[in-house]
């Protein structure tokens, strides 16, 4: 096995007059979110270089408006031959001095070295790793620091400390905090009340609390403490959203596959707080300084440690296999194990957190 090490700087600097830095961040919308710290320090290194992001569709809105991001580039259809070519020549086309890739992936890869960008930074552990030639020799699969951390560690090819505090900027363009106000509005929700957003879902990247614990809760945060409830899910997540709603003992506002990620970061930054599964929106919550209730599988990869919120607004549960009737302590097979995390210790820490 190969000994895990830093990045190999051997001295290497980059040219101070590099002009233009790619980041490739091709997956969702947690991992966008704990890559944003990665630039404020790339622009402070290189103040006149133009940043671009490489991003999926529907995480563009996450950080299109970043005061560092010069330029957003889209990467979707990787299996058409065409559409892989016409990204070749739209990345060649720029003439990028550096590129970097968090999430190493073979086809995003080999456009990179075949647009012969310079400076290539990325993972050691991978059969392609070839292809960059600033390597990252460390593995993220055993969870052993934040995801944060494992980026910023990344800068280290640059000449930047990774040990630099984590500077997250996320900006809200008014139009959707405008569709927001509006959308509470029309579902009883004024500007003055307090409400808890739910959001049962993970989008597949976790597993998931029950919808009927989520209600549970709701019952007891709005009839204890007197919020009111919105449930919220992505797109494909309608039914599940309607599910939760339908176990809440009065009317919430249910926002299931409607809302933007601009418009989803307006309604969390005006929650109370936000509970919910190891998923996407958690780290928006996080970043828009709404306190985060957030559950885990027992899974290593799935750790909080690595996907935990970024904030220190948070109460984190961690599913217990060893109390599961199904796993025995043996590694997590199903969602019986996160049925093991009970409602009435959840609602105590929810509202420790909200008193706070």
């Amino acid at each position: 096995m190969r000994e895990e090490r830093p990045a190999l700087h051997c001295g290497f600097l980059l040219n101070p007059e590099v002009k233009n830095i790619l980041l490739v961040r091709t997956d969702r919308i947690g991992d966008v979110i704990l890559s944003l710290p990665m630039l404020p320090l790339l622009k402070r290194k290189f103040p006149g270089a133009a940043i671009t992001l490489l991003v999926r569709e529907y995480t563009r809105e996450l950080v299109e408006h970043h005061s560092c991001v010069d330029e957003v580039l889209v990467y979707e259809n990787e299996g058409s031959i065409g559409s892989l070519w016409s990204m070749l020549l739209t990345i060649r086309e720029r003439k990028f001095d550096a590129a970097i890739i968090p999430y190493p992936r073979f086809r995003p890869t080999l456009i990179l070295f075949l647009a012969g960008i310079r400076v290539r930074v990325g993972s050691g552990y991978r059969w392609y790793s070839f292809l960059y030639n600033r390597r990252i020799y460390e593995h993220r699969k055993d969870a052993r620091r934040h995801e944060v951390e494992y980026n910023l560690s990344l800068l280290g090819a640059f000449g930047i400390d990774p040990a630099s505090s984590p500077e997250f900027e996320f900006r809200i363009p008014p139009s959707s905090e405008a569709v927001v106000e509006s959308l509470l509005a029309r579902k009883g929700i004024g500007a003055g009340d307090k409400f808890a957003v739910l959001h049962p879902g993970s989008g597949g990247s976790a597993r998931d609390w029950p919808a009927a614990n989520f209600a549970k809760l709701g019952n007891r945060i709005a009839g204890e403490l007197g919020l009111k409830i919105v449930v919220t899910g992505g797109k494909g997540e309608e039914a599940l959203v309607s599910t939760t709603a339908g176990g809440l003992a009065s009317p919430a506002a249910s926002f299931g596959g409607v809302l933007s990620l601009d418009e989803l970061a307006a309604l969390l930054h005006r929650a109370t707080v936000f509970v919910s599964n190891s998923t996407g929106p958690m780290h928006i919550a996080a970043v828009v300084g709404t306190p985060v209730v957030a559950f885990f599988p027992p899974i290593v990869q799935c750790s909080p440690v690595r996907w935990g919120p970024y904030t220190r607004k948070k109460r984190v549960f961690v599913a217990d296999n060893a109390a599961c009737p199904l796993c025995k302590g043996s590694p997590c097979r199903s969602n019986v194990c996160m049925e093991q995390i009970d409602v009435e210790k959840v609602y105590a820490a929810t509202k420790e957190l909200i008193d706070e």
